[in-house]
C-alpha cells in the first residue's frame, strides 16, 4: 500500500508540473531518436548511419539538423604481438539535411567536419573518475591533453597520428522510403532507410576511411498517450557494406551489422527524457584487441528540448558500455529545425 500510495503521490505532482510548466498553446515536444553514432577515431571515419526517424521527412518539408559530437578518447591496451593507444580529443560538427521529394519518399546530405586535437576535457574526467570512485584505466598517468593514435602489431607501426588536424569528413547522401505508416495512429510507422558515404576525408588524419561505404537498414517506432505526458520506442537494424579503406587495411572487414534501441518520455510539452542503446559489430580483424576486433555498444542518455514548433535541442551524454570499443564519453549536442 505504501509503494502505491508513493506512486500515486510522485504521478500527480509529475502531472501537476507538467500542466503548470505546458502553455496550452506550445505543441508538444517531438521524441525523435538520436543522430549519433559510435565516435572512436577508427569507428566513425566509416559509413555507421545514424539511424533516423521510423517516418520520412513529409513532401515539401525540410529537416536540418546541426550536429556536434565532443568525444574524448582513452585506450591503453597491448599483449604480446599487438599494442594501441587512442589518446585525444575529436570533435565531429556535420550537418544532416534532409528534405521529403514525394509522399513517402526523402533524400539527404550529411556533411562533416572533423577536429583532431589532445582536447582540453582529460583533467575534468580525472577529477569526475576520482570524485565517484570510479576506474581510471591508467588515464591519469598518461599525459594530459595529449594527440597519439598508434597501433602496433608484429613489431610494425600500422597507424600513428600525433599531429592536430581539422578537416571535411567523408559526405553521405542518405534516402528513406515510407515501408508502413498506420494511418489512425501515425506515429506507428517503419521506413526504409539507405547511405551512401563517399572517400571525401583525409584519411591520414581519420578524417575519413579512404573507403566508399554503402548501408541499408530499417527504422520503426511507436508512441502512447500516458497519464503523464506521452511515452515513444524506436529501434532499428541494418548492415553496412565497405569498400576497401586506406586505414589498417590489411585488417579492415568489409562489412558490419548494426542496430539500436531507445525509448523517450515527455512529460511536458517542452521537454523529453530519452535512454538510447547503439550497436555495431567490429571493423577489423586479425586482432586480440577489443578495441579492434570487439563488438560495439553505447548508451547515451540525455533530452530533447522544444523552443517552438519547428525549433528544438537534444542534449545527450555517450558512455561506453563495452569499454575500449567506443570513447569514455561523447558529450552531444544537435540543433533541429524543420520547415
Amino acid at each position: 500500500m505504501g509503494v502505491q500510495k508513493g506512486f500515486r503521490f510522485w504521478a500527480g505532482l509529475a502531472m501537476a508540473w507538467s500542466i503548470f510548466f505546458s502553455p496550452p498553446g506550445l505543441p508538444a515536444v517531438e521524441i525523435t531518436p538520436f543522430f549519433t553514432q559510435n565516435q572512436s577515431p577508427l569507428v566513425q571515419i566509416f559509413g555507421l548511419p545514424s539511424i533516423g526517424e521510423a517516418s520520412v521527412v513529409p513532401s515539401r518539408k525540410a529537416d536540418l539538423r546541426l550536429i556536434v559530437d565532443l568525444a574524448n578518447n582513452y585506450v591503453n591496451d597491448k599483449n604480446a604481438s599487438e599494442s594501441i593507444v587512442l589518446d585525444g580529443e575529436s570533435t565531429r560538427i556535420s550537418l544532416d539535411a534532409r528534405y521529403g521529394i514525394a509522399k513517402n519518399f526523402e533524400v539527404g546530405l550529411v556533411i562533416p567536419y572533423i577536429i583532431e586535437g589532445g582536447g582540453v576535457l582529460d583533467g575534468f574526467i580525472d577529477w569526475y573518475h576520482t570524485t565517484f570512485g570510479f576506474p581510471a584505466g591508467g588515464r591519469d598517468q598518461a599525459p594530459k591533453n595529449r594527440l597519439l593514435y598508434q597501433y602496433q602489431k608484429d613489431r610494425q607501426e600500422r597507424l600513428k597520428v600525433d599531429q592536430s588536424s581539422d578537416g571535411i569528413g567523408d559526405i553521405q547522401f542518405t534516402g528513406a522510403f515510407q515501408l508502413f505508416r498506420n494511418t489512425q495512429k501515425p506515429s506507428r510507422a517503419l521506413s526504409l532507410r539507405a547511405a551512401l558515404k563517399l572517400p571525401t576525408g583525409n584519411s591520414d588524419h581519420l578524417h575519413g576511411s579512404g573507403s566508399t561505404d554503402f548501408s541499408l537498414w530499417v527504422s520503426g517506432g511507436d508512441e502512447y498517450t500516458i497519464s503523464v505526458g506521452h511515452f515513444s520506442f524506436w529501434g532499428a537494424a541494418g548492415v553496412l557494406g565497405m569498400t576497401q579503406g586506406d586505414v589498417l587495411k590489411e585488417q579492415q572487414r568489409n562489412g558490419a551489422a548494426f542496430g539500436c534501441l531507445g525509448v523517450g518520455w515527455s512529460p511536458a510539452r517542452w521537454i523529453a527524457f530519452k535512454i538510447q542503446a547503439n550497436g555495431h559489430t567490429a571493423f577489423y580483424e586479425d586482432s586480440d584487441l577489443a578495441t579492434l576486433s570487439g563488438n560495439s555498444i553505447q548508451l547515451t542518455i540525455g533530452g530533447t528540448l522544444a523552443f517552438s514548433d519547428k525549433i528544438s535541442l537534444d542534449l545527450g551524454l555517450t558512455e561506453d558500455v563495452v569499454v575500449k570499443t567506443s570513447p569514455d564519453v561523447v558529450f552531444h549536442l544537435a540543433l533541429r529545425g524543420t520547415f
